[in-house]
């Protein structure tokens, strides 16, 4: 099977077990402000995990596409991608752990048809501290199963983090138990002792795929499965959502578990294949293969550079697609990096032509049969990333230029008949403020036949992990993904922009279209389509009818439809390229004895139950800026003082 072929099957396995399909969501999160991006499979669906009623069932399974940016200096090895899909599956309160455990091992081993003797899988080992079991259920199912196709089965304890795994694994062993640090699901950490009070969690059976290959040598005896070093890759993983944490020392079992499953399409794919390269899996190797035709050279002399190229622009790709462009904020900020770092190792590999044009179509015929928007804005996307390609080139020849000023500045102030010498410095200052990068002016710096300072590496690389400790410290938190959106604040500016988007549309027009927001407890921001800056007058006419239909005290509730009915014949508002299933809910907001709501927009929520309460303390809602995103696109800011 080639990775398309997986997709399709996952989903129609888990359709032919009563699971509605469901749609990818956008990369961009709407409602989260705890992330830029969506960064798992299970993250879109938290609300529902969290005990919301999900209007498809509670039988869900998709296919959904994640970035994770904070993985772009790992890229160039075999198995590390920034962007990558998550095959999920969802029980909301329905089956649990040995209908989970038997239907991903049949997936794997006849649907797919993975070696059996090279899966193994690992299990909670417990934790007395918490009166938490070992999970001698979930290793009970998988040893059935193992046992019935005749595969040795063997359980062993690994052991803890904290003795570093001293044990290593055996032969006929294939069922290891490991602590919370790598078989405990909770936010943000691992372990029952790092749960927040009050969050769902529990012990999960991941999967791994043995592909035999040479590995770090230092752990010798200690090999492991889950032991990082190289010869295991995880390939999927069961979250059995069991417990809820109500102290700091006591966990309860959830009346209704869930079942939140993950596993990596590529990851399964290159399994398929027996390949511990991912990049030579369907969804990448043509790419490849283009960027081998462009440039000349083989993959296997250049595969580092290659790997980052078709990463990054297939990153790059979906982002465009779900409506991102490069800037030097935020995602668009990600964007840009990541086509930056593509381009430059297409420098590296001769190619200095612009490339995109040839490159992109490839990734959009890749996925333009499963996801159709990707060949309904394949246009845009191209014509979005080559204009981005064709500015960077502008940026590397202005690079040059303040090359040679700054080794001209260089000469002028030397009293020596010595070659001028390329400091940390100067290294630095090409790449921080000009966007050069280093490779490129260490390879300048040999064409002119200037030395390169002993200490000019070590110097670039301080003032780089200086530059990194401040935007970690200036985005912290922002990568990690989680609950966001669920306190009472968040509700009340989540409501309120319901009420902002409909008065725009009151007194700007109905070509008022939503395009992104991102909500946090100080603030909502909003872009919307408008072809020019909203004027004063027009802000204050906003503003006034958001507070007037605070003050009616509206009623808000939501109902229901099939996704047609709710667009097309009830009228629902929804995003700008948003994805539906077949059922939507749509909330209403209307006053007391009103024929009609104020709102009426499809919305995963969360909301308040009477608009009166967003104004709680004697607030206002009041905007605060009013400003241009991209073209054709506004963006307003406010907030409730």
């Amino acid at each position: 099977m080639n990775a398309q072929q997986i997709r399709q099957a996952y989903l129609q396995f888990f359709a032919d077990r009563g699971h509605a399909v469901i749609p990818r969501a956008l990369l961009v999160p709407q409602n989260d402000p705890t992330t830029l991006f969506t960064g798992s499979g299970m993250q879109p669906l938290i609300p529902f995990l969290l005990g919301e009623e999900h209007p498809s069932g509670a039988r869900l399974v998709d296919s959904q596409t994640c970035l994770r940016a904070q993985d772009i200096e790992e890229v160039g090895d075999n198995r590390h991608t920034t962007f990558f899909e998550m095959l999920g599956n969802w029980s909301l309160g329905d089956y649990f752990k040995n209908e989970q455990i038997d239907w991903m091992f049949e997936f794997l081993v006849d649907v797919v048809g993975l070696d059996i003797n090279k899966l193994y899988v690992t299990c909670f080992i417990g934790d007395p501290k918490f009166s938490i079991p070992r999970d001698e259920a979930a290793a009970a199912s998988w040893q059935k199963l193992f046992d019935n196709k005749g595969v040795s089965s063997g359980i062993a304890d690994i052991g803890s983090e904290a003795d570093g795994y001293q044990r290593g694994m055996k032969d006929g062993e294939r069922i290891f138990y490991y602590d919370g640090s790598k078989n405990w699901w909770n936010r943000g950490k691992t372990g029952p002792e790092t749960t927040p009070v009050g969050d769902p969690c529990g012990p999960d059976s991941e999967m791994f795929y043995d592909f035999g290959t040479e590995h770090d040598t230092s752990f010798g005896e200690r090999c492991h499965p889950n032991c990082d070093c190289g010869r295991f890759m995880e390939i999927g993983n069961n979250v059995f959502m069991a417990y809820r944490k109500v102290s700091d020392d006591t966990f309860e079992p959830l009346e209704k578990p869930n079942i939140d499953h993950g596993s990596g399409l590529e990851r399964i794919a290159a399994a398929a294949i027996n390949s511990p390269d991912a990049f030579k899996i369907s969804l990448l190797w043509p790419v490849i293969e283009k960027i081998e035709k462009l440039s000349g050279k083989s993959y296997d002399s250049n595969a580092s550079s290659m790997r980052v190229i078709a990463d990054h622009l297939r990153a790059a790709t979906f982002l465009a697609v779900d409506g991102i462009i490069p800037s030097n904020k935020e995602q668009g900020y990600v964007m840009r990096r990541l086509m930056r770092r593509a381009m430059v190792k297409a420098f590296d590999l001769g190619i200095e032509q612009n490339f995109i044009e040839d490159v992109v179509p490839v990734i959009a015929d890749l996925y333009a049969d499963d996801y159709p928007e990707v060949a309904a804005n394949r246009t845009k996307v191209v014509e979005t990333l080559a204009k981005e390609e064709k500015a960077f080139r502008q940026t590397l020849r202005k690079g040059l230029q303040q090359f040679d000023k700054l080794v001209a500045a260089r000469n002028s102030n030397s009293d020596k008949e010595d070659l001028v010498a390329m400091s940390g410095d100067m290294l630095f200052m090409l790449y921080d403020t000009f966007g050069f990068p280093t490779e490129l002016a260490l390879e300048q710096a040999a064409l002119q036949g200037l030395l390169v300072e002993p200490s000019a590496h070590t110097v670039f690389d301080e003032k780089m992990a200086e530059q990194k400790a401040r935007s970690q410290t200036a985005s912290k938190g922002v990568f990690k993904g989680g609950l966001g959106g669920q306190t009472l604040q968040h509700k009340k500016y989540h409501t309120a922009t319901h009420l902002m988007y409909q008065a725009l549309r009151n007194v700007l027009g109905d070509h008022v279209i939503q395009r992104g927001s991102n909500i946090t407890e100080e603030r909502l921001r909003f872009d919307f389509s408008h072809p020019e800056k909203v004027t004063p007058e027009q802000l204050q006419q906003v503003e006034a009818i958001v507070n007037e239909q605070i003050d009616l005290d509206l009623k808000v509730s939501f109902a229901e439809y099939p996704t047609k009915v709710a667009r097309e014949e009830k009228g629902a508002l929804g995003q700008f390229g948003d994805r539906y299933g077949e059922t939507v809910k749509v909330y209403q907001m209307i006053a007391d004895g009103a024929d009609k709501p104020f709102s009426f927009e499809i919305c995963g929520g969360p909301h308040v139950d009477h608009t009166l309460e967003i104004l709680e303390d004697n607030k206002r809602f009041k905007i605060v800026k009013e400003e241009s995103s991209s073209a054709g696109i506004r963006r307003i800011k406010a907030v409730l003082v």
